[in-house]
């Protein structure tokens, strides 16, 4: 048999590398020579002080938020120990994705020196994560199985995101080994919908819920058509400006190590910083959400509520309950009957999304109950700990069956009764889906450290493997303005958009359009993780979890 048979796929993949490297232009050779010089000692100090403040700072605040936590046993600190250093794990290989395609442009095009456009990115990481809503943090929170989310501190709820959060690790490593641009997104999600199905698989004839099929499909129809909004109005974009722009060094390669002129680096900067810190305020999120319920699993004492919410809010949210209960009053059916249980008939709608007769009354009595409990304890602080977790899941659960009943119309409220019962629910929401500061710390932390040590194999895969011919200042522009306005409409619509595939569909959209040439394998290669990221992430999700729920 030949030799070659029995090449492994890395020693092909490493000679097809090799191979691409000689055929580069000069520039690029040189490029390439720049990325591997190590940092300066003032970066490295920069970058330490950073570090040093920023644990600094997470170590305080959480410090301060167990301080009020009683318990008999050290196993909590452990679990929680673990579970965030896997969920900021998973952060860390973010930074190795999707950070990286922030830079690529401002570096191929020679705007700003490789350690200073990655310092520069994940400062900007930070304002962006810092200054999220925490939209996109639930949004994904809410495409889980509700039982789960529930039972959150239970063997199930930790196997749960222990499963989905490993299986996203490991399949962005491998697609990170490759130098493949895969979608951190698409990882997240693939494995959200892996455990809720062997969620239901295991558990056929208990009422346990899968998907919120629903939701899942307003996800994945963000990030299937964001990479073909990308390409699109990327190639717009391109023949627009050489229309309208008569400036011929925007159209050119870089040459040599020369900076482009101040217009240009201007702009590539401003895309850069752009696509950098709507990638923190999006991407930054994905894994927020899954913190904080491990946080309510692990302290629910610390979490379960916002501590935060004033006296004053309180007593708005009181009045807010008082006129909520006395609309779902106007719409109880006369045929329903209270069963024992008003949560569990409230969840069952949210699982089925069909409206017994008993639905409004059991969500009826929910708002009514939880109104009596909130003016008992005044504030949030005062709860026993042994009822937070109760509080919590009514407030969930209610909250989720007024999004479900005001989106589906039925039953058929009037516009002012809509709108109080929007009011509501955000004082509810408020209660229940907030993000401490020092988590917002702690995931920006880990995006810019994973920026920092794998951001070289997705940078070169974006600058040199898309095209045939170097990335030019305006293809760099085009890809990086229209990476950031997606990114940014989609953080305000709370949807999870994959910032790998926007700006590297982008870049594939300004080099058709200028007639620059795309490398077909490389395409291949990026379309297939992009069609197998998905299933693959739910297989070994799915698989994961039945293994750590027979462990458990």
């Amino acid at each position: 048999m030949h030799p070659e048979c029995f090449r492994s796929p890395r020693n092909s993949l490493m000679t097809e590398v090799a191979t691409m490297v000689e055929e580069l232009p000069v520039s690029a050779k040189q490029l390439d020579h720049k990325m591997k010089k190590a940092p300066s000692r003032s970066s490295v100090l920069i970058f330490l002080c950073a570090l040093l403040g920023s644990l600094g700072y997470i170590c305080f605040h959480l410090a301060k938020d167990l301080d009020s936590v009683t318990v008999t046993s050290v196993w909590p600190y452990l679990l929680l120990g673990l579970a965030l250093f896997i969920a900021l794990s998973f952060e860390f290989v973010n930074g190795f994705h999707d950070t990286a395609n922030a830079v690529a442009t401002v570096i191929y095009t020679h705007s700003l020196e490789p350690n200073i456009a990655v310092i520069w990115s994940g400062m900007c990481n930070l304002a962006g994560v810092l200054l999220s809503s925490g939209t996109v943090a639930f949004a994904i929170v809410t495409l889980l199985p509700v039982d789960l989310i529930l039972q959150v501190s239970s063997g199930a709820g930790f196997a749960m995101v222990f499963a989905l959060l490993i299986a996203a690790i490991l399949w962005n490593l491998g697609t990170w080994w490759f130098g493949l641009p895969a979608s951190s997104s698409h990882t997240m999600v693939g494995s959200i919908m892996g455990v809720g199905l062997a969620n239901q698989v295991l558990n056929p004839h208990s009422g346990t819920s899968g998907l919120d099929w629903e939701q899942a499909i307003r996800v994945l129809k963000a990030l299937l058509i964001s990479p073909v909004v990308g390409f699109g109005l990327a190639a717009l974009l391109i023949l627009l400006s050489k229309a309208l722009i008569k400036y011929p060094a925007l159209y050119e390669a870089p040459r040599e190590k020369k900076p482009p002129p101040f217009p240009i680096r201007a702009l590539m900067v401003l895309t850069c910083t752009g696509v950098s810190f709507f990638h923190g305020s999006n991407d930054g999120q994905k894994g927020m959400g899954l913190i904080m319920l491990i946080l309510i699993g692990t302290v629910p004492t610390a979490y379960a509520l916002n501590h935060a919410v004033s006296p004053m809010e309180i007593q708005s949210f009181i009045a807010a309950s008082e006129q909520a209960g006395h609309i779902l009053d106007r719409h109880v059916d006369p045929k329903g009957i209270l069963g024992p249980d008003a949560r569990e008939e409230v969840t069952e709608y949210i699982r089925t999304k069909q409206l017994q007769p008993d639905t409004i009354l059991a969500l009826r009595e929910l708002v009514e109950d939880l109104n009596h409990e909130v003016a008992l304890y005044k504030v949030f602080k005062s709860v026993p700990a042994k009822d937070q977790t109760n509080i919590r899941n009514d407030m969930y659960v209610a909250s989720e069956a007024i999004r479900l009943m005001q989106k589906n119309r039925n039953p058929a409220f009037t516009a002012d009764e809509n709108a109080a019962l929007a009011n509501y629910k955000t004082k509810v929401d408020k209660s229940t889906k907030f993000l401490p500061d020092w988590v917002k710390v702690a995931v920006a932390l880990a995006l810019g450290l994973g920026t920092m040590v794998g951001w070289k194999r997705i940078v070169v895969t974006i600058g040199e493997k898309i095209g045939k011919e170097h990335l030019t200042y305006a293809e760099g522009a085009c890809s990086g303005l229209v990476a950031m306005a997606t990114i940014f409409a989609a953080d305000r619509f709370g949807l999870p958009v994959s910032t790998t595939h926007v700006l590297s569909s982008g870049v594939a959209g300004t080099m058709t359009a200028n007639g620059s040439g795309l490398r077909m394998s490389t395409i291949r290669n990026i379309a297939a993780g992009w069609v197998l990221t998905l299933p693959a992430a739910a297989l070994l999700s799915g698989l994961l979890y039945c293994l750590f729920r027979a462990i458990s």
